[in-house]
């Protein structure tokens, strides 16, 4: 009898809650949210677990959890996190991570970090850390389990695609000071090479230099490879494309729900103009900012795109500061290339394909970090495997030298 009494008394107050849901307006949201919270107050079991704010901030994450991948609640310290990240410097292992399906993936490792050298691979799916299950946490939970004092180890649980046994990894954690343009050469006679490895405050004035130094080692035609990059800021993949257009051309647009989210990213260059020859390397791990510039390329004409579709990740968030050091990061936007093509779960697709396995992506991404290890024998014995050829690169290279000899524009 009494258990039916309490039954009974939950149902009542159930039905009182559940009177204000559906197409209400926000205020009696609100309201039905604060009478949830005193209910929990006053008849949870335990109410030394009834923290009010730690509880508000719990629904926060699940209601912005539940837009999409990108929008989040971020504590003071996420938001601390976030800046590091922008800023290119922060310690951890090394990984560019999203939140899909209900895991956090990998993007793509780092390159020259401990989380490439471990091996970890993009599509690596993270199921634990330091023994405790990181399945079904947020983003930003997860990056607080990888990060800590520099020299300190951390256990990594991952599920891999196509492997039945999960991949378990111990990393040290450093300081992780990532290069925007990591590499930049003359790869053969006339033909330079610009590595970006993301989209940071630094990029656009690192890749111009660099691009003008091949240019005054006599550069005619130029490859940038964006595989694995997995974006960053939106403004400075704009300002990385300006050289390549003349003055007030749209290069990039922004659309979303209000009028301020409308936002066009136009040329200002005033000097010269860049209209070499142009390959543009992508791959699944090229996301965000990465796709603003192929896209943006391909889109007008400017470049030819090889490689594999890219990670599809075309919205814009912004970050908006709340109380205490805290702030929202919410979706605000998409972003269009100047024909108003989206990107967003779609990609770039590549002119050329040229699809690479993720093991093959990884060797010769350590490849490239190794240019002192040349000879093979002594290569092989130091990573046991012998160096493999990095097909999409030789896709570009054929493209650009078969323009030079027929004299044709891309």
């Amino acid at each position: 009898m009494i258990a039916g009494s309490l039954m009974a008394m939950g149902l009542i107050h159930v039905a009182q809650l559940t009177g204000v849901l559906g197409d209400r307006a926000a205020g009696e949201s609100a309201r039905y949210y604060r009478g949830v919270l005193e209910l929990v107050q006053e008849r949870y079991v335990d109410p030394g677990r009834v923290v009010p704010e730690e509880m508000t901030r719990d629904a926060l994450r699940g209601m912005l959890r539940g837009l999409d991948p990108h929008s989040g609640y971020l504590a003071a310290s996420d938001y601390e996190h976030l800046r590091e990240d922008l800023d290119s410097k922060f310690g951890g292992i090394g990984i560019q991570i999203e939140y899909r399906d209900g895991y956090v993936i990998v993007i793509a490792p780092i390159a020259n970090t401990p989380g490439e050298r471990a091996g970890i691979l993009r599509g690596d799916r993270v199921l634990a850390g330091d023994g405790e299950s990181m399945v079904g946490k947020s983003i930003n939970q997860v990056i607080d389990r990888m990060r800590g004092a520099p020299g300190t180890p951390v256990d990594v649980v991952f599920e891999r695609p196509g492997q039945e046994d999960p991949v378990e990894v111990s990393v040290n954690r450093e300081i992780i000071k990532v290069e925007s343009v990591p590499e930049a050469m003359m790869i053969e006679p006339g033909i330079g090479y610009v590595r970006i490895a993301q989209f940071a405050e630094p990029t656009a004035d690192e890749s111009r230099a660099a691009i003008e130094g091949l240019l005054a080692d006599g550069m005619e035609s130029l490859i940038i490879d964006v595989r694995n990059n997995p974006g960053g800021l939106l403004y400075s993949a704009a300002d990385v494309l300006e050289p390549f257009f003349p003055a007030d051309e749209l290069m990039v647009y922004t659309e979303g729900r209000a009028s301020i989210d409308r936002q066009e990213f136009r040329s200002e260059n005033r000097g010269s103009i860049w209209d070499f020859p142009v390959v543009v390397l992508i791959n699944s791990g090229s996301a965000s900012a990465a796709e603003i510039l192929a896209g943006a390329l391909k889109d007008t004409h400017r470049a030819w795109i090889v490689g594999e579709q890219s990670f599809g990740k075309g919205s814009v968030q912004s970050v908006m500061q709340l109380r205490e050091g805290e702030a929202l990061r919410l979706t605000t936007a998409r972003y269009y290339t100047p024909s108003g093509t989206t990107i967003h779960e779609v990609g770039v697709s590549p002119d050329e394909e040229v699809v690479m396995t993720p093991e093959d992506d990884l060797n010769v991404a350590l490849q490239r970090n190794r240019p002192d290890l040349n000879d093979p024998v002594e290569f092989e014995e130091r990573f046991g495997f012998a160096p493999v050829a990095d097909a999409q690169l030789e896709a570009a290279l054929a493209y650009l030298n078969l323009l030079s000899e027929s004299g044709d524009s891309p």
